[in-house]
Protein backbone atom coordinates (compact mmCIF):
# COMPACT_ATOMS: atom_id res chain seq x y z
CA UNK A 1 0.00 0.00 0.00
CA UNK A 2 1.32 3.41 -0.97
CA UNK A 3 1.79 6.19 1.58
CA UNK A 4 -1.12 8.57 2.19
CA UNK A 5 0.97 11.60 1.29
CA UNK A 6 2.09 10.03 -1.99
CA UNK A 7 -1.56 9.59 -2.98
CA UNK A 8 -2.16 13.25 -2.11
CA UNK A 9 0.83 14.27 -4.22
CA UNK A 10 -0.33 12.22 -7.19
CA UNK A 11 -4.03 13.16 -7.05
CA UNK A 12 -4.01 16.78 -5.79
CA UNK A 13 -0.57 18.39 -5.90
CA UNK A 14 0.50 17.33 -9.43
CA UNK A 15 -2.66 18.69 -11.15
CA UNK A 16 -2.53 21.91 -9.10
CA UNK A 17 1.14 22.56 -9.91
CA UNK A 18 0.67 21.64 -13.57
CA UNK A 19 -2.19 24.11 -13.93
CA UNK A 20 -0.53 26.91 -11.93
CA UNK A 21 2.87 26.81 -13.63
CA UNK A 22 1.68 25.60 -17.06
CA UNK A 23 4.08 22.65 -17.23
CA UNK A 24 3.97 20.98 -20.65
CA UNK A 25 5.45 17.68 -19.50
CA UNK A 26 4.63 15.71 -16.35
CA UNK A 27 8.36 15.22 -15.68
CA UNK A 28 8.83 18.98 -15.25
CA UNK A 29 6.61 19.00 -12.16
CA UNK A 30 8.75 19.22 -8.99
CA UNK A 31 8.75 16.29 -6.58
CA UNK A 32 10.44 15.37 -3.33
CA UNK A 33 13.42 13.17 -4.17
CA UNK A 34 14.76 12.33 -0.71
CA UNK A 35 14.87 13.41 2.91
CA UNK A 36 18.18 13.34 4.78
CA UNK A 37 18.15 13.39 8.60
CA UNK A 38 21.53 14.16 10.20
CA UNK A 39 22.61 14.20 13.86
CA UNK A 40 25.98 15.67 14.68
CA UNK A 41 27.48 14.59 18.00
CA UNK A 42 30.29 16.40 19.76
CA UNK A 43 33.48 14.35 19.61
CA UNK A 44 34.34 15.33 23.19
CA UNK A 45 31.30 13.53 24.66
CA UNK A 46 31.61 10.03 26.09
CA UNK A 47 32.03 7.06 23.79
CA UNK A 48 28.39 5.92 23.79
CA UNK A 49 27.01 9.27 22.58
CA UNK A 50 27.16 8.41 18.87
CA UNK A 51 25.56 5.00 19.44
CA UNK A 52 22.75 6.60 21.49
CA UNK A 53 22.16 9.15 18.72
CA UNK A 54 22.11 6.37 16.11
CA UNK A 55 19.53 4.40 18.15
CA UNK A 56 17.32 7.49 18.49
CA UNK A 57 17.63 8.23 14.78
CA UNK A 58 16.74 4.62 13.94
CA UNK A 59 13.64 4.88 16.14
CA UNK A 60 12.57 8.16 14.53
CA UNK A 61 13.11 7.20 10.89
CA UNK A 62 12.64 3.44 10.93
CA UNK A 63 15.97 2.92 9.16
CA UNK A 64 19.41 2.06 10.51
CA UNK A 65 21.61 5.13 10.81
CA UNK A 66 24.99 5.33 9.07
CA UNK A 67 27.79 6.51 11.36
CA UNK A 68 29.77 9.50 10.02
CA UNK A 69 33.47 9.59 10.79
CA UNK A 70 35.90 12.49 10.72
CA UNK A 71 38.18 12.85 7.72
CA UNK A 72 40.92 15.04 9.21
CA UNK A 73 42.76 15.61 12.47
CA UNK A 74 41.80 18.90 14.13
CA UNK A 75 43.82 19.47 17.30
CA UNK A 76 41.75 22.39 18.61
CA UNK A 77 38.63 20.22 18.65
CA UNK A 78 40.48 17.11 19.95
CA UNK A 79 39.36 15.35 16.78
CA UNK A 80 41.23 12.48 15.13
CA UNK A 81 40.81 10.90 11.69
CA UNK A 82 38.25 8.10 11.71
CA UNK A 83 36.62 9.17 14.98
CA UNK A 84 32.77 8.89 14.93
CA UNK A 85 31.21 12.37 14.92
CA UNK A 86 27.59 11.82 13.93
CA UNK A 87 25.01 9.73 12.12
CA UNK A 88 22.65 10.17 9.21
CA UNK A 89 19.75 8.48 7.44
CA UNK A 90 18.62 9.01 3.84
CA UNK A 91 14.96 8.26 3.17
CA UNK A 92 13.49 7.69 -0.28
CA UNK A 93 10.12 6.60 -1.76
CA UNK A 94 7.54 5.22 0.70
CA UNK A 95 9.71 5.63 3.82
CA UNK A 96 10.29 9.27 2.84
CA UNK A 97 6.58 10.01 2.47
CA UNK A 98 5.75 8.25 5.75
CA UNK A 99 8.43 10.25 7.60
CA UNK A 100 7.30 13.51 5.97
CA UNK A 101 3.71 12.79 7.03
CA UNK A 102 4.70 12.03 10.64
CA UNK A 103 6.96 15.09 10.73
CA UNK A 104 4.25 17.48 9.52
CA UNK A 105 1.28 15.94 11.33
CA UNK A 106 2.68 15.01 14.74
CA UNK A 107 6.28 16.10 15.39
CA UNK A 108 6.44 19.76 14.31
CA UNK A 109 3.21 20.79 16.10
CA UNK A 110 4.74 19.47 19.35
CA UNK A 111 7.43 22.17 19.28
CA UNK A 112 6.79 24.77 21.97
CA UNK A 113 5.38 28.05 20.58
CA UNK A 114 5.44 26.69 17.04
CA UNK A 115 4.27 29.23 14.46
CA UNK A 116 5.68 27.59 11.36
CA UNK A 117 9.11 27.24 9.81
CA UNK A 118 10.87 30.05 7.99
CA UNK A 119 10.39 30.03 4.20
CA UNK A 120 13.86 31.60 3.83
CA UNK A 121 15.90 28.43 4.47
CA UNK A 122 16.15 27.28 0.86
CA UNK A 123 19.62 26.79 -0.60
CA UNK A 124 19.07 28.32 -4.04
CA UNK A 125 18.61 24.95 -5.76
CA UNK A 126 15.18 24.03 -4.41
CA UNK A 127 16.34 22.14 -1.30
CA UNK A 128 15.04 23.03 2.17
CA UNK A 129 17.05 22.46 5.37
CA UNK A 130 15.92 23.15 8.91
CA UNK A 131 17.08 22.19 12.38
CA UNK A 132 15.23 20.56 15.23
CA UNK A 133 16.63 21.33 18.67
CA UNK A 134 15.50 18.15 20.47
CA UNK A 135 14.57 14.63 19.44
CA UNK A 136 11.84 14.56 22.10
CA UNK A 137 9.23 16.07 19.75
CA UNK A 138 8.90 12.70 18.03
CA UNK A 139 6.37 10.41 19.75
CA UNK A 140 8.58 7.34 19.09
CA UNK A 141 11.16 8.56 21.60
CA UNK A 142 10.59 7.50 25.23
CA UNK A 143 11.40 10.50 27.42
CA UNK A 144 12.59 8.31 30.30
CA UNK A 145 15.22 6.55 28.20
CA UNK A 146 17.06 9.52 26.64
CA UNK A 147 20.37 10.41 28.24
CA UNK A 148 20.92 13.79 26.61
CA UNK A 149 18.84 16.08 24.38
CA UNK A 150 20.10 15.81 20.82
CA UNK A 151 19.29 18.07 17.88
CA UNK A 152 19.13 17.14 14.23
CA UNK A 153 19.09 18.65 10.76
CA UNK A 154 16.45 17.66 8.23
CA UNK A 155 17.07 18.32 4.52
CA UNK A 156 14.24 17.94 2.02
CA UNK A 157 15.73 17.51 -1.45
CA UNK A 158 13.37 18.36 -4.32
CA UNK A 159 13.68 18.24 -8.08
CA UNK A 160 12.54 21.87 -8.34
CA UNK A 161 14.98 24.10 -10.25
CA UNK A 162 14.16 27.21 -8.18
CA UNK A 163 13.35 27.99 -4.58
CA UNK A 164 9.96 29.44 -5.53
CA UNK A 165 8.90 26.18 -7.20
CA UNK A 166 10.10 24.16 -4.21
CA UNK A 167 8.26 26.46 -1.80
CA UNK A 168 5.09 26.03 -3.82
CA UNK A 169 5.52 22.24 -3.82
CA UNK A 170 6.06 22.04 -0.06
CA UNK A 171 3.11 24.35 0.64
CA UNK A 172 0.88 22.15 -1.52
CA UNK A 173 2.12 19.09 0.40
CA UNK A 174 1.03 20.74 3.68
CA UNK A 175 4.41 21.83 5.07
CA UNK A 176 3.87 24.43 7.84
CA UNK A 177 5.58 27.65 6.75
CA UNK A 178 5.34 30.81 8.85
CA UNK A 179 3.33 33.59 7.28
CA UNK A 180 5.05 36.92 6.71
Amino acid sequence: MKARLYEKYKNEVVPALKEKHKYANVHQIPRIEKIVVNMGVSASLEKGAVEDAAKDLALITGRKAAISKSRHDIANFKLRTGQPIGCRVTLRKDAMYEFFDRLVATALPRIRDFRGLSPRKFDGRGNYTFGISEQTIFPEIDLDKIKRPQGMDVTIVTSAPTDAAALDLLKQMGFPFAEK
